[in-house]
């Protein structure tokens, strides 16, 4: 990460030991993220307590990279009062962040929860059902889970890869490799 917003103190993964991690990665301009992710991000921060889940936002840009700068986020954060802790990932050589690369994710929004080790449990790409995402925090808060959540949502579903390909649509924006 290479800048914070909302944060006194860059985080890391050892200072949030002890509670579930719930990271959204969104790009201010992927239409999904502004409609469903990152008001998702805000109602979990609201119903969880913070002594058991810490709420992250991961700024990570793979595309229009011009217009997507640390100080139009700082306005795109000021304007729709996001309080939780924002971290901006870094570029990398291969057009993918350095952080987006290291989880692995697809594209934005993404949704990864750690659990209280600091161990993912559930990488998603797209939109994740409220209902579900609460009952996979609730899991992890509740007990330690030994085995990774991706294969089945709490509402019985399996959770969906991503088609591939580039651009946006209303399921998110998907990330490629230039």
């Amino acid at each position: 990460i290479g800048q914070w917003l909302n944060t006194d103190v860059p985080l890391t993964l050892a200072s949030l030991r002890g509670r579930v991690v719930v990271l959204h990665a969104f790009q201010m301009l992927c239409p999904a993220c502004v409609t469903h992710g990152l008001p998702q991000a805000r109602k979990t921060q609201q119903l969880f307590a913070a002594r058991d889940v810490a709420v992250i936002g991961l700024h990570t840009v793979f595309e229009h990279h011009d217009v997507m700068t640390p100080a139009a986020l700082e306005a795109f954060v000021h304007e729709y009062r996001y309080t939780f802790p924002i971290g901006i990932d870094k570029p990398s050589g291969g057009g993918i962040p350095v952080t987006m690369s290291e989880y692995q994710l697809q594209g934005t929004p993404s949704i990864v929860l750690l659990d209280k080790q600091g161990r993912v449990r559930l990488s998603h790409f797209g939109m994740l059902d409220d209902m579900a995402l609460g009952a996979a925090i609730g899991q992890l808060i509740a007990a330690e889970v030994t085995t990774p959540l991706t294969a089945d949502l709490a509402d019985g579903t399996a959770a969906a890869p991503s088609a591939g390909g580039e651009g946006c649509d209303e399921a998110g924006c998907h990330a490629r490799a230039d």
